[in-house]
């Protein structure tokens, strides 16, 4: 329209039917900290996502590595039992028993190395530090035979449900590495030392600790530098939502204004020129003396009256009569006598006992008008009911007809597409502080459209 202008980036704020500024709804608008707050929030569990994965990379990491130092530790250590001291145990020698234990307690033990046992390839352990075990047998496992017969050091975590190391329980949980050693003649018994778990912990925290704080600090800065164009980003959005809300109400604004002068014209121009031409007719067909004539005059004058009531009721469509003079109820029963005229069935229920005021019952019958022409064009209905419903907390208007029914979600498709009727009428509502719902009728087919506005 000529008197249209484009909303304003600065001050988007949807238009009032009076033509002032309106407030809009919060509900209306995505508020731009709010859009930021999630994103932050998403950041920051991402944050913790990557923090959570790199703590168990960096514990597997430390792990391995670990790992790698206890077998290199516990090959060291192995290489205090010489040979000679294999051949002594081999044999049963009891001062070979004690040398190696006086070994085992000022050169292997330690506060991670915390057991220490020697296996004979038939499962005996020829010594422990723990005296008991010397001298048992118990069946050794693939791990330790495969060691004993490649020369490869092993090492995993400790079953300690296993009967020959009830002794090592106390120390929780603990990682074993075996080795084999020999003698001169090429003999071999298997080494086994247990360490502590914690020093493999201790080793995946440390190197954890060594670059987190790296990683971590560059995705803390990637965040903080990304949350002012997030917030940009948001704030272009909610303006942008803004104008299309503009837009909306202007375009229900116009349509109002543009059905009024439409109408004004109509009923000032021709309409009354047609009611001069109908008078005439009839007033020439009284006064022709030829019969025939006469019957065409007349006949003429009754299509121009059909026509003037063709007119009168388009007029209806187009712009609502004179609510302060004529009454809501007037309007409605109006608006329903041309929904008749295309062979609905048609109910006006009017529970209004208390007085509205003028914008309520403008905003009222705008949302009768809309459901009832919709009714017309897309519900292939054969009735429509007309509710309204006063409340001392305000006012309620349904609109219910018994035809194929409506989906919510095809409203915003519909928008999309230019038809802005149900999405003005929503905006309209809101601007008062109401609602408008649209879905299917409860129990049965057809469609219910509910406007509810509160009492000023």
């Amino acid at each position: 329209m000529d008197d249209a202008t484009s909303p304003s980036p600065s001050e988007p704020r949807p238009m009032g039917r009076n033509g002032a500024l309106a407030a809009t709804p919060p509900t209306q608008v995505p508020s731009v900290a709010g859009e930021v707050a999630k994103f932050a929030l998403a950041g920051a569990l991402a944050l913790g996502l990557v923090g959570f994965a790199t703590l168990l990379a960096a514990r597997r990491v430390g792990e391995r590595q670990a790992i790698t130092e206890v077998r290199s530790v516990a090959v060291t250590k192995s290489e205090l039992v010489t040979p000679g001291i294999v051949e002594g145990l081999l044999a049963g020698d009891p001062a070979t028993v004690d040398r190696i234990d006086e070994i085992s307690r000022l050169g292997i033990l330690d506060a991670d190395l915390v057991r220490v046992k020697i296996w004979s390839a038939d499962g005996t352990i020829l010594y422990s530090d723990v005296p008991e075990l010397v001298g048992s047998s118990y069946t050794l496992g693939d791990e330790e035979r495969q060691s004993l017969g490649t020369g490869a050091i092993e090492a995993e975590v400790s079953n300690l449900d296993k009967p020959e190391n009830r002794f090592e329980r106390d120390f929780g949980r603990l990682l074993e590495v075996y080795l084999p050693v020999y003698t001169d003649d090429g003999e071999a018994v298997l080494f086994e030392a247990y360490f502590r778990y914690s020093e493999v912990s201790r080793a995946g925290g440390e190197l954890w600790r060594s670059f987190a704080p790296i990683g971590l600090g560059a995705l803390v800065l990637i965040e903080l530098v990304q949350i002012p164009l997030a917030w940009s980003l948001a704030r272009r959005l909610r303006e942008r939502h803004l104008e299309r809300e503009v837009f909306l109400a202007r375009a229900v604004q116009a349509s109002e204004v543009e059905r009024r002068r439409i109408a004004s014209d109509l009923h000032d121009g021709v309409v009354q020129d047609l009611a001069g031409v109908a008078y005439s007719l009839s007033a020439a067909g009284r006064q022709q003396p030829d019969p025939e004539c006469a019957d065409v005059l007349t006949a003429s004058a009754d299509q121009v009256r059909g026509t003037i009531k063709a007119l009168r009721t388009l007029l209806v469509e187009l712009y609502p009569p004179n609510l302060a003079e004529q009454g809501l109820e007037t309007a409605l029963t109006d608006l329903l006598a041309t929904a008749e005229t295309r062979g609905l069935g048609t109910e006006l229920r009017f529970g209004a006992t208390d007085p509205l005021d003028p914008e309520t019952e403008r905003l009222l019958y705008r949302a009768a008008q809309e459901g009832v022409r919709n009714v017309v064009r897309h519900a292939h209905a054969e009735t429509v009911l007309v509710e309204v419903v006063t409340e001392p907390q305000g006012a309620t208007l349904h609109v219910v007809d018994d035809g194929v029914g409506i989906d919510p979600d095809d409203i915003g498709s519909r928008a999309a597409d230019g038809h802005l009727g149900l999405r003005g009428l929503d905006n309209l509502a809101r601007e008062e502080g109401g609602t408008m719902t649209v879905g299917p009728c409860p129990g049965g087919p057809g469609t219910r459209l509910t406007v509810e506005v509160p009492r000023r």
